[in-house]
C-alpha cells in the first residue's frame, strides 16, 4: 500500500522536485527531502516495514528545462537518493535545441549514468504510458489519477500529527505507569489516601483530556477518508483506503492502549485500596495487640506480703481486666475485619491470616493469664486471711497468758478461773489453727511456688529425722521475710491509728462527735505511740530491710537498738490509764466515725494493743529464726537479741505491775530500776530486844507481791477491783520495804525446796519466802546475788576491812561477818577472789559450800 502510495506521490511531485533539484539547493536538503519521501512514515505505529528488495521508479519531467538542468538533477539523484531505485524516467526537453543538446549530452554521459542510475530518456508522455499504468499517473502525465497536492499535504500532515499524538500519549501513559511504580508510598493512611486521590484525578485527566479527546480527533479524521459507496466512488475509495486503514490502525492501537491503561489503573487502584486496607488493618492490629497487656498483667505479682497487698493487687488486676475486656473486643473486631479482607481475595491474605491467628492466640493467652492470676491472688488472700487470723489468735493467746498473774493460780478458785478462760479461748481459736497440712496443700496448690513444693516434700521426707541444711536456709529466709513484712504492716497500722484517730482529735470538724471529757486527752489515750512509730518507721524498719541480703545481721539490728526499745516501757506503764479512758468512751460517736473512715474491722482498743503484741511477736520470731540458724554466722548475736527481747518483755511486764502500786510515799524511781516482780507466800520471824527470841512461824503464810529494785525489796498486797474479765483491774497496796544494802540470804530452808531465807539487819528480821516454782526461786536468787556481788565490789574498792571488821562466825555455808553498828553480811568461802578471807585466816571456808552472799550496809 505504501509502495503504490509513494510511487504516486513521487510521480506527482516530479516537476516540483526536479525544479528544486536543479536549483542551487545544498545536497543535504535534497537528501533530507528524498529521505522523507522514501521512508516509512509510521514505522512503529503501523508496524509496516519495507522489504530489502523494494525499489522505486522516479520520473523527471524536464520538458521545459535544459540539458544542463537534467544533468545536474541526475547527478544529485545519483549522489543523494537514499532508496533503491528501479528506474529513472526523464521526459527530455521539447525545444529543438535543448532536445538536441540533451540527446548529445546524454549519449556522451550515458556510460556514467548507466553505471550509477538506470535512466530512460522519454520523448513524450505517450512513451511514459508504456512503462506505467495510466491509473497511477496524474492527468499532466496522461494518466487518470485524480491528485491534489495541497490536499495530500493536509492529509499527510493530519495523519502524521495524529500518529505523533498517539506516540506522545503512549509515552505519557508509560511515564505515568513508571511514576506509579517507582513512587515511594507514605507511612500513614491519610497521606496514602491523599496520594490515591491525586492519582485518580490524574487518571481521569489522562483518560478524558488525552485518550478520549484524541480518540474523537482520530474518528473525525477517519470519517474524512470515508467515501459514499457508489459506482463512481470506487476508484476514489481505493485511493483513500490506504489512509483510512492507517488511521483505523492508529485508532485501534489507541483503543488497545486505552483498554490496557484502564486495566492497569483498575489493578493499581485495587492494589492501592487493598494497601490502605492492609495499612489500617496493621494499625488496628498494633492497637489491639495484647502483648503489652500481657506484660502489664505479668508485672502484677501473683502473691502479696499481706492481705492489704493482695487486695491492692486484686484491684489493679480488676482494672487491667476491665481494660483487657475492651481490648479483647477490639481484637475480635480486627479479626473479623481480617476475615472479611481474606474473603475478598486480598493480595496479602497470608499475612492477614497470620495476624488474625496471632491476635487470637494473644487474646486467649491474656484471658487465661488474667483468670489464672485472679485465682492465685484470691487463693493467696484466702490463705493470708487464715494465717492472719491464726496469727491474731496466737497473739491474743500470748497476751492472755502474759497477763495471767501467777499468784491468782495459788488458790484453787483462781486457778480454775484461769483454766476456764484459757479453755474458752481455745474453743474459739482452735478452728482457726487446726488445719491438716495435706488438706491445705491440696486446697492451695495453685499458689504454691516450686520452692515451697520442694520444701514441703523434703520436710515430709525428713520429718522423722530432721530437715536438711537447705530446708533450714529456706525456713530461715521465710522467717526473715515474715519479720520484715510484719514490721511493715505494723508501721502502717501505727500510722493509720495516729492519722485516723489521734490527729482527728485535733480536727475541728470532728469536735462535734467528741465527748467534752475526751478532748485534750490524746496523750493519755495513745501514750507515746508517736515516738514508737517514729522509731520503727525511720530507724528499725530500714535496719531490718537492710538484712534481706545479709540475714546474719538480724541479731545485730536488735542489739544495736536495744536501748530504743525502752520506749515500750513508757507505753506499757501508760496502758492502764489508756484502757480506763477507752472503756469510758469506747461507744462514743467519735470513735465510731473514725473507724468508719478508716474501714477498720477492729476497734481502736485492738490497735492500742498492737505495740504490746509486737513485742511478744519479736521474741517468737527470734526463737523461730534461731531454731533454723544452726551454726550459721550471727547465731551468737541472735541468742543475745533473744535474751534482750525476753528481758525487755519481763521489764515491760514488771513496769506495768509497778504502776499499780498504791500507798507508797515517795518516788519509786528513787529505788532504781525494777528487776523482778512476783507473788510469794511469806513467813516472818523477829528477834526482839537483847534476847534472841524467835517468833513462832505463822501457820498460815501471808500472800505478798514483791518488787525487787536495785536498792530495795518492796512488799505489797495484791487487791482486785470489782468487775469481771478485763474490767477486773489488779492493784498493789504497799506494806513495807527492805534496803538491799542491809539484807542477806540463805538459799536453802528445810521443809520445801521452793523456800529461801532473806534476813535483814543482822537477822533482826527473817523472811522465809516460798516461790511458786523452783524456776521462780532460782531467778530471784540469781538477781539478788547480782546485786550483792555488785555491793561487794563497791565495798572492796572503798572500805578498809580493818576499820569495820568485827566479830564473825562460821556456818556450814560460809562466814557471817558483823560490824559494830552495821548490818550483818554473809560471804561465800569458795570465792578465791575474796581478799577479806586472805586477810582473816580465822575465817574457814569449805570447798563444796553453796553460793551464798550477804550484803553490807555501806550507809
Amino acid at each position: 500500500f505504501f509502495q503504490s502510495l509513494w510511487f504516486v506521490t513521487l510521480a506527482s511531485l516530479s516537476t516540483s522536485l526536479a525544479s528544486h533539484i536543479s536549483s542551487q539547493l545544498p545536497d543535504v536538503v535534497v537528501f533530507a527531502s528524498t529521505t522523507s519521501l522514501t521512508s516509512d512514515p509510521f514505522p512503529k505505529l503501523t508496524q509496516l516495514q519495507y522489504e530489502s528488495d523494494t525499489r522505486f521508479t522516479l520520473i523527471l519531467d524536464r520538458r521545459l528545462d535544459t540539458w544542463a538542468s537534467v544533468k545536474i538533477s541526475l547527478q544529485k539523484i545519483a549522489a543523494s537518493f537514499p532508496g533503491n531505485l528501479h528506474l529513472v524516467m526523464v521526459l527530455r526537453p521539447t525545444g529543438f535545441i535543448q532536445r538536441t543538446f540533451t540527446d548529445i549530452g546524454f549519449r556522451f554521459s550515458q556510460d556514467d549514468f548507466i553505471l550509477r542510475l538506470p535512466v530512460v530518456m522519454l520523448s513524450s508522455v505517450s512513451e511514459l504510458l508504456s512503462y506505467i499504468d495510466e491509473k497511477q499517473l496524474t492527468p499532466e502525465f496522461g494518466g487518470t489519477l485524480e491528485y491534489c497536492h495541497s490536499e495530500w499535504v493536509i492529509f499527510r500532515t493530519a495523519i502524521e500529527n495524529f500518529a505523533l499524538t498517539v506516540k506522545d500519549i503512549a509515552q505519557i501513559l508509560q511515564s505515568f505507569g513508571t511514576e506509579l511504580a517507582e513512587t515511594e508510598l507514605p507511612d500513614d493512611s491519610f497521606s496514602i489516601e491523599q496520594l490515591l486521590t491525586i492519582r485518580t484525578q490524574k487518571y481521569f485527566q489522562l483518560k478524558v483530556r488525552l485518550i478520549i479527546s484524541v480518540m474523537k480527533e482520530g474518528n473525525m479524521l477517519l470519517r474524512t477518508f470515508e467515501v459514499p459507496h457508489t459506482k463512481d466512488s470506487k476508484e476514489c475509495s481505493k485511493e483513500k483506503c490506504g489512509d483510512w486503514e492507517t488511521v483505523k490502525r492508529l485508532l485501534a492501537q489507541l483503543h488497545e492502549m486505552e483498554v490496557a491503561f484502564d486495566d492497569f489503573w483498575d489493578k493499581h487502584q485495587l492494589k492501592m485500596d487493598q494497601y490502605v486496607q492492609l495499612w489500617k488493618f496493621e494499625q488496628n492490629f498494633v492497637e489491639a495487640n495484647t502483648v503489652p497487656f500481657i506484660s502489664l498483667q505479668a508485672a502484677v505479682p501473683s502473691t502479696g506480703n499481706s492481705p492489704a497487698d493482695v487486695k491492692q493487687r486484686l484491684t489493679e488486676l480488676g482494672t487491667l481486666d476491665e481494660m483487657a475486656k475492651e481490648l479483647i473486643g477490639k481484637a475480635q473486631l480486627v479479626i473479623l475485619h481480617g476475615h472479611q479482607l481474606a474473603a475478598s481475595h486480598h493480595y496479602a491474605v497470608e499475612l492477614i491470616c497470620q495476624r488474625c491467628n496471632e491476635l487470637r492466640h494473644q487474646t486467649d493467652v491474656l484471658s487465661e493469664e488474667l483468670k489464672a492470676k485472679d485465682k492465685k491472688l484470691t487463693k493467696t488472700l484466702e490463705l493470708q486471711n487464715r494465717l492472719r487470723q491464726a496469727l491474731l489468735c496466737c497473739d491474743e493467746g500470748a497476751y492472755l497468758l502474759a497477763n495471767q498473774p501467777m499468784d491468782k493460780c495459788q488458790a484453787k478458785e483462781g486457778a480454775q478461773r484461769a483454766l476456764y478462760e484459757i479453755e474458752k479461748f481455745l474453743d474459739v481459736t482452735l478452728p482457726n489453727l487446726k488445719y491438716d497440712p495435706r488438706v491445705l496443700q491440696r486446697e492451695f496448690e495453685v499458689i504454691l511456688t516450686p520452692e515451697l513444693k520442694v520444701w514441703y516434700m523434703q520436710s515430709e521426707h525428713n520429718s522423722g529425722r530432721g530437715g536438711t541444711g537447705q530446708i533450714e536456709v529456706t525456713c530461715s529466709s521465710h522467717v526473715i521475710n515474715e519479720l520484715i513484712e510484719t514490721e511493715r504492716v505494723y508501721v502502717d497500722e501505727l500510722f493509720s491509728v495516729l492519722m485516723g484517730y489521734r490527729a482527728e482529735m485535733d480536727n475541728p470538724s470532728m469536735l462535734v462527735y467528741m465527748p467534752p471529757a475526751l478532748r485534750g486527752r490524746k496523750d493519755i489515750l495513745f501514750g507515746n505511740m508517736p515516738e514508737i512509730y517514729e522509731f520503727h518507721n525511720t530507724i528499725f524498719l530500714q535496719s531490718l530491710e537492710s538484712c534481706i541480703r545479709t540475714p546474719q545481721r538480724v541479731g545485730y539490728c536488735f542489739l544495736e537498738r536495744r536501748n530504743n526499745f525502752q520506749i515500750y516501757e513508757t507505753y506499757c506503764q501508760n496502758k492502764p490509764r489508756s484502757e480506763l479512758l477507752w472503756r469510758q468512751y469506747s461507744e462514743s460517736a467519735f470513735f465510731v466515725e473514725c473507724q468508719k473512715k478508716l474501714e477498720h474491722k477492729l476497734g481502736l482498743d485492738s490497735y492500742l494493743l498492737k505495740p504490746v503484741q509486737r513485742l511478744t511477736k519479736y521474741q517468737l520470731l527470734l526463737k523461730e529464726l534461731l531454731k533454723y540458724s544452726g551454726n550459721c554466722e550471727g547465731v551468737q548475736q541472735l541468742q543475745e537479741a533473744l535474751i534482750a527481747m525476753l528481758d525487755l518483755l519481763k521489764s515491760v511486764n514488771d513496769s506495768m505491775h509497778q504502776t499499780a502500786i498504791i500507798g507508797y510515799e515517795g518516788n519509786l524511781s528513787d529505788l532504781g530500776k525494777i528487776l523482778m516482780q512476783g507473788s510469794f507466800s511469806v513467813w516472818i520471824s523477829h528477834r526482839k530486844g537483847s534476847t534472841k527470841m524467835k517468833d513462832f512461824a505463822r501457820f498460815k503464810p501471808m500472800q505478798r507481791h514483791l518488787f525487787l529494785y536495785e536498792k530495795a525489796l518492796v512488799f505489797c498486797k495484791r487487791r482486785d477491783e470489782h468487775g469481771d474479765g478485763h474490767d477486773k483491774t489488779p492493784f498493789y497496796s504497799f506494806k513495807h520495804y527492805l534496803k538491799m544494802s542491809a539484807i542477806g540470804i540463805t538459799e536453802n530452808v528445810k521443809g520445801d525446796s521452793r523456800k529461801f531465807e532473806i534476813w535483814y539487819s543482822g537477822r533482826e528480821e527473817v523472811y522465809i519466802m516460798q516461790a511458786q516454782t523452783m524456776e521462780s526461786k532460782a531467778a530471784w536468787l540469781n538477781e539478788i546475788r547480782k546485786i550483792l556481788f555488785k555491793q561487794q565490789e563497791l565495798m572492796k574498792g572503798n572500805v578498809d576491812a580493818q576499820n569495820w571488821l568485827g566479830a564473825g562466825w562460821r556456818s556450814e555455808w560460809g562466814c557471817l561477818f558483823t560490824h559494830p553498828g552495821a548490818s550483818a553480811f554473809f560471804l561465800p568461802l569458795t570465792d578465791p577472789r575474796d581478799s577479806l578471807l586472805a586477810a582473816h585466816p580465822e575465817a574457814i571456808g569449805y570447798p563444796k559450800s553453796p553460793d551464798c552472799l550477804a550484803g553490807l550496809d555501806l550507809n
